[in-house]
Parts: structure tokens; C-alpha cells; sequence
């Protein structure tokens, strides 16, 4: 039982890998991998580089261009289909066409609603996950997040491989999203 404790902080205090005088990497996944050793069925601690970081939690910190926002915007419905944190349209966006103030509003339709009235884009928050500071896990497959503001916990779901993403939740800076993009050509991940 203590051996097996002491493994564990071992594993965790070194990221996922340990060293022994063997090397042999996990056969299936990570998970099987550690069962059969803390159930003392190898002789080998040595996992390969897929190991995916350890579950933590990381301090969102509030962003310093926030728009003052107040109580009765958030209960106004109008103010919900405007986007308090860029009114008129940026420079990269469409120079040089007549409507790009109205295509960008039409861009994304209800980002005041998404940032602030559902999401928590205005509070300090917590975000646990194993990637908590960004959307997707940067290797393709999946992750999982969980925004925390208080006692509420608001949680995000990511896919991603070569043909497509998805994600349903809420985003690394607090505001809801929804996405869902198929590729016309397979994307390298990295």
C-alpha cells in the first residue's frame, strides 16, 4: 500500500514519467499502463511521451480592455446582440467594403449575450482541465474543462482531429461558445 502511494507522488512529481532500470513504454494507453505497475505486474516504470499533463487548476485572470458593463445591460435583450467589447469593426477585417461595421455585428450576432449574460467573461474565474488555458487539446482528440466562478461550475467539451472540431461550453475566458467546423482538407496537428 505505501509502495504504491509512493509511486503515485512519484509519477505526479515527475510529470508522467518515471525511470527504472527498464525501459519499456505502456502498451495500450497511459491509464492500463499504471494499474499494471502499481498492481506489480512489470518491472518497467518508463512511459512514452503521449502521457497526457496532469489534471490542474490555473487563475483566469480578468482582461485589462474590458468595457465597463453594469447590471441592466446584461437584463436588456437589446444590448445582448451587440458586442461591447468591439462596437466597430478592426482594421483586418474586410478592408475596404461598404458594410464591414454591419457584417461584423453580423458576425457573431449575440456576443454580449454569449460573454457576459451566460457567460462569465467579466468575473474571475478558475479553469481546471489538462489543458485549461486553451480551447483544444493541442495533440487532436479530447478535452475537457471546467470553469469554476463561485459555487457554479460551468464545463467545456472539445474534439478535434484532421477533418473537423467541435466544442459546447464554456470557453477558456468565460464566454459561451458552440462550434462545430468540418476541414475541406485534413489539418496537421501538431
Amino acid at each position: 500500500m505505501m509502495l504504491q502511494r509512493a509511486l503515485w507522488i512519484l509519477l505526479l512529481l515527475t510529470n508522467g514519467f518515471v525511470v527504472s532500470s527498464a525501459t519499456v513504454s505502456a502498451p495500450s494507453g497511459h491509464r492500463e499502463g499504471i494499474e499494471r505497475i502499481l498492481n506489480g505486474n512489470d518491472h518497467c516504470l518508463v512511459f512514452s511521451t503521449n502521457v497526457p499533463p496532469p489534471w490542474h487548476t490555473v487563475a483566469m485572470p480578468l482582461r485589462t480592455n474590458l468595457p465597463v458593463i453594469h447590471w441592466y445591460d446584461k437584463i436588456n435583450p437589446v444590448w445582448w446582440f451587440g458586442n461591447a467589447d468591439e462596437p466597430v469593426a478592426p482594421a483586418w477585417y474586410e478592408p475596404g467594403h461598404c458594410c464591414r461595421n454591419l457584417m461584423w455585428n453580423l458576425r457573431n450576432p449575440i456576443e454580449n449575450f454569449s460573454n457576459y449574460v451566460i457567460g462569465v467573461g467579466d468575473k474571475p474565474t478558475e479553469r481546471s482541465g489538462r489543458y485549461p488555458t486553451l480551447v483544444g487539446n493541442p495533440h487532436g482528440g479530447w478535452n475537457f474543462a471546467v470553469t469554476r466562478y463561485g459555487i457554479l461550475y460551468l464545463p467545456f467539451w472539445d474534439y478535434k482531429n484532421r477533418r473537423m472540431e467541435f466544442y459546447f461550453g464554456w470557453r477558456e475566458r468565460g464566454n459561451f461558445g458552440i462550434k462545430l467546423v468540418f476541414h475541406q482538407k485534413p489539418e496537421v496537428i501538431k
